[in-house]
C-alpha cells in the first residue's frame, strides 16, 4: 500500500516530466532524481532538520495572498475583517493593476478588501463568504491567447466549468479586459458573469468590457463609476475618505555592509530575482513564471538586411531540468535600459545603489511586499517597476501634488482630467507621443514625485511572450525565438526602445566578452500539430507573415525530423509567409527552400508586399486558392493555424475562411460561423496572435 509521502513524491516527479521532451531519456531520469531530492529535502525540513541550501534561501513573503496562511479564503477573510475580494486574472499586469485600485478605493467606501491571485485559491469553499455581512467578490479577468483565461486564473475557470458548487447569496461583479482586434473579445469575462449568474450568484453591477486597442482606463473608469454606484444602492453606504493615500513606507537601510559579503557579493539582498533571494544561483525545478532559470543565449543571427533588426537567438538548456514543446511560448523576464534607469536617477537625485525596502502600512488593501525587496533603487527601477510604459491618468493624478510651478500644475491637472478636453490631451501628449514616467519628468522641470512613490504606484514590468521558432525533438538541447528589434523615435522627441528585444541583444551582439544568462521559462501553448495516426498525419495550412513564421519553423522541422526518422506520412503541408522585401526581410529563406526541396513543405507560397507597384498580401495569396482551402479543410478534416498581427492580418484570414464556406456550402455568415466554430473546437483551427 502507498504511503501519502510516495503519492507526493509520485505527483512531484509527474508534475516535472510534464515540461520534459519526449524523446529526451536523459532529462527523463534526471527529473526523477531531482524530484527524489526534492522530496528528501522537504521532507527533512518539515522534521525541523535545514541543510545549507534551505538556511540562506529567502522568498517574498506571501501573507497578502487570501490562501497562503494554510487557511481557507473565508476564514482569511474573518481573521483580518474584510467583506471585500478582488480578483485578478492578468498576464500583463493592466488587471492586476485594475484590481489594486479596485481594493485601494473600497475603504472610501466603508468596505474593507484585498486582493487575491485566483491561482492561490481553494474555490471549492467559496460559498461560506456570504455568512459575512456585505461580503462581495470582484474579477477583474483578461482575456488571452484564443479566448483564453490567463495562466493565473485558469484553474479558476475550470472551476466555473465544472460547477458544481450552488452559489446562492454571494454577491459579485466581474470586469473584463479585452482587445477587439482579437476574434474572441473579452470571452473570459463574459463566461464569468453569465457562469457565475448561472451557479446562482447575485450580479451586484453589470458586467464592465475594456478594450485595450482603444483606450481601455475609459472603460474601466466608466465601469467604476457604475460599479461604486451600484454597491452604494445595494448595502446602502456612502463616501467616507479620499483615495489618494499612500499605502507603503519608505525603508532606507543605512547598513549598506551588511548586504555584502567580505567579497561584494550581496547577500540576503534581492538583485532582480522575481520571488525568492538567490534563486537564479541555486536553480530549484520546477521552473516557471515565479521561478524562471537563467539560461545562456548560444547563438545569434541577423536575419534582416537594411536598416531593420529581427534577431534569431537561441538558448542552451544542456543540464538543466527544463524542455518545451514545438509551438510552446518562451517567456522572457527582462532589464529596462541602463541609460533609462540611469537619468531616472539623475532626475529624481537619488543614489540608485541605496538598498530600500517598502514597508505596508495599509493593512486592508495594500499586498505587503509591492516588490520583491530589500533591494536597491537600481535594481527596483531596472527589474520590478516599469518606468518604459507610458503611464495611465490615475498614477498621474496621485502624482500631481509634487508639481510645484503653476504653469505645470495648470498642464498636469489638464491631462489628469477626466474632460473631454483632458482625455485628449493626455492621449495626444502621454500615448500616441509614447512618454514614459521618466520623460514627463523630464518634461515638466518641477514635477519631481518621490522614487519610492514611483514604485508604490507604476505598474510591475511584465515577462514578453516568444512563439518557438524550434523543434524539440530536433534538438531538446536548444530552443530558439526570433523577433524584430524595437527601436524607434517619438514624436517628443526620445529614442524609445523596446525593453525586452533591446535586452536581448544587449546580451548576445553587443555584449563584451561572454553573453550574460537571460532568466526564462517556458508556457504551455495550445498550438499543436496534428495527431499521427498510424503514422500519418492530416493536412495543414500555416498563415504566417513577418515574425508569425516562427512557431512554422518549428512545425516544419519537426515534421522533416519524423519523415526522415520515424517515417511519417504527410499530404498537404501549405505555407502562407509574407514580408516586405525579398532581398531585405525574408526570413530563413534558404531553409524554407530546403523544406520544399525534400518534401516537407508541398506549397510554399511567398507575398512580398513592397516588391512591385501594387502591394500583394498573404490574403491575396489564400484567396486564390479558395478550392484547394475548401478541399482541405472540408473534404479532408485538415487543420488551420494562423501566427501574426491580430488588428488586421488574422481578421482578414478569418473573414477568407467565412467566404469560402459560405460559397462552398451555399449558407450565410451564420452558418460559417457556426462551420469554423466548430473547427476552433475540434482544434483545427487554431490563431496565435498578437495587437
Amino acid at each position: 500500500m502507498k504511503t501519502a509521502q510516495d503519492s507526493l513524491s509520485t505527483q512531484i516527479a509527474g508534475e516535472l516530466l510534464k515540461s520534459v521532451g519526449p524523446t529526451d531519456v536523459f532529462l527523463t531520469c534526471a527529473v526523477l532524481v531531482a524530484g527524489f531530492v526534492w522530496f528528501y529535502k522537504r521532507s527533512r525540513n518539515q522534521s525541523g532538520e535545514f541543510d545549507d541550501y534551505f538556511t540562506n534561501v529567502e522568498y517574498i513573503d506571501q501573507t497578502d495572498d487570501a490562501d497562503s496562511t494554510g487557511g481557507s479564503l473565508y476564514e482569511k477573510m474573518k481573521s483580518t475583517d474584510r467583506n471585500m475580494v478582488v480578483f485578478y486574472g492578468s498576464q500583463t499586469g493592466t488587471a492586476e493593476e485594475f484590481a489594486n485600485r479596485i481594493a485601494k478605493e473600497a475603504t472610501r467606501y466603508g468596505m474593507r478588501a484585498l486582493t487575491a491571485d485566483p491561482e492561490e485559491i481553494n474555490f471549492d469553499n467559496l460559498t461560506r463568504i456570504s455568512d459575512i455581512d456585505k461580503s462581495l467578490l470582484v474579477f477583474c479577468l483578461a482575456t488571452y491567447g484564443e479566448g483564453d483565461p490567463t495562466d493565473n486564473a485558469r484553474e479558476f475557470y475550470d472551476w466555473l466549468k465544472k460547477g458544481e458548487s450552488d452559489l446562492n447569496g454571494l454577491n459579485y461583479a466581474v470586469f473584463g479586459l479585452g482587445n477587439k482586434t482579437y476574434e474572441h473579445y473579452n470571452a473570459v469575462g463574459i463566461y464569468a458573469d453569465a457562469r457565475l449568474a448561472e451557479l446562482n450568484g447575485n450580479r451586484v453591477c453589470e458586467l464592465g468590457l475594456g478594450d485595450d486597442d482603444g483606450m481601455i482606463e475609459d472603460d474601466f473608469m466608466t465601469w467604476k463609476e457604475k460599479f461604486w454606484t451600484a454597491v452604494c444602492d445595494k448595502f446602502n453606504l456612502a463616501v467616507t475618505s479620499d483615495t489618494n493615500y499612500r499605502q507603503y513606507e519608505l525603508v532606507v537601510h543605512r547598513d549598506r555592509e551588511n548586504f555584502y559579503d567580505e567579497n561584494g557579493k550581496p547577500k540576503g539582498l534581492f538583485t532582480g530575482e522575481p520571488y525568492r533571494i538567490g534563486s537564479y544561483a541555486t536553480k530549484s525545478p520546477p521552473y516557471g513564471l515565479k521561478n524562471p532559470i537563467k539560461c545562456t543565449p548560444v547563438n545569434y543571427r541577423e536575419l534582416y538586411k537594411g536598416d531593420r533588426s529581427c534577431m534569431h537567438v537561441e538558448f542552451d538548456l544542456k543540464g538543466e531540468i527544463v524542455g518545451y514543446k514545438t509551438g510552446d511560448h518562451l517567456v522572457v523576464f527582462p532589464e529596462i535600459d541602463e541609460d533609462l534607469v540611469e537619468m531616472l536617477g539623475r532626475l529624481l537625485n537619488i543614489d540608485l545603489d541605496e538598498i530600500i525596502s517598502m514597508k505596508c502600512i495599509d493593512t486592508y488593501t495594500a499586498k505587503n511586499n509591492i516588490i520583491p525587496c530589500p533591494c536597491t533603487y537600481r535594481t527596483a527601477f531596472t527589474y520590478y517597476v516599469d518606468i518604459a510604459a507610458s503611464p495611465r491618468v490615475q498614477p498621474l493624478r496621485e502624482m500631481s501634488s509634487y508639481v510645484t510651478s503653476e504653469e505645470d500644475k495648470k498642464f498636469f491637472e489638464l491631462i489628469c482630467s477626466s474632460s473631454t478636453e483632458g482625455r485628449e490631451k493626455y492621449n495626444e501628449w502621454v500615448v500616441k507621443s509614447f512618454r514614459n514616467i521618466v520623460h514627463i519628468i523630464n518634461d515638466l522641470p518641477t514635477f519631481r514625485p518621490p522614487a519610492d512613490l514611483l514604485i508604490e504606484l507604476l505598474p510591475r514590468l511584465q515577462p514578453r511572450y516568444y512563439s518557438i521558432s524550434s523543434s524539440n525533438l530536433v534538438n531538446p538541447s536548444v530552443v530558439s525565438i526570433t523577433a524584430v528589434v524595437v527601436e524607434y523615435k517619438s514624436l517628443a522627441g526620445y529614442l524609445n526602445k523596446g525593453v525586452a528585444t533591446n535586452y536581448l541583444r544587449k546580451n548576445t551582439l553587443l555584449c563584451n566578452g561572454k553573453p550574460a544568462k537571460v532568466p526564462i521559462c517556458f508556457v504551455q501553448s495550445q498550438f499543436r500539430l496534428p495527431p499521427v495516426v498510424d503514422k500519418k498525419m492530416a493536412p495543414i495550412i500555416m498563415i504566417g507573415p513577418g515574425t508569425g513564421l516562427a512557431p512554422f519553423r518549428g512545425f516544419l522541422q519537426e515534421i522533416q525530423h519524423l519523415r526522415k526518422n520515424e517515417g511519417l506520412q504527410t499530404s498537404d503541408v501549405i505555407l502562407y509567409y509574407g514580408c516586405r522585401h525579398k532581398d531585405q526581410d525574408y526570413l530563413y529563406p534558404d531553409e524554407l527552400a530546403q523544406f520544399k526541396d525534400d518534401g516537407t513543405l508541398t506549397e510554399l507560397r511567398v507575398a512580398f508586399s513592397r516588391d512591385q507597384p501594387q502591394k500583394v498580401y498573404v490574403t491575396h495569396l489564400l484567396e486564390q486558392n479558395r478550392d484547394e482551402t475548401w478541399d482541405i479543410i472540408g473534404n479532408r478534416n485538415g487543420y488551420v493555424y494562423v501566427c501574426g498581427e491580430a488588428r488586421s492580418m488574422a481578421k482578414n484570414v478569418m473573414q477568407i475562411f467565412k467566404n469560402i464556406i459560405m460559397e462552398k456550402l451555399k449558407t450565410d455568415e451564420r452558418g460559417a460561423d457556426t462551420y469554423l466554430k466548430r473547427m476552433e473546437h475540434d482544434k483545427r483551427y487554431k490563431a496565435d496572435v498578437w495587437s
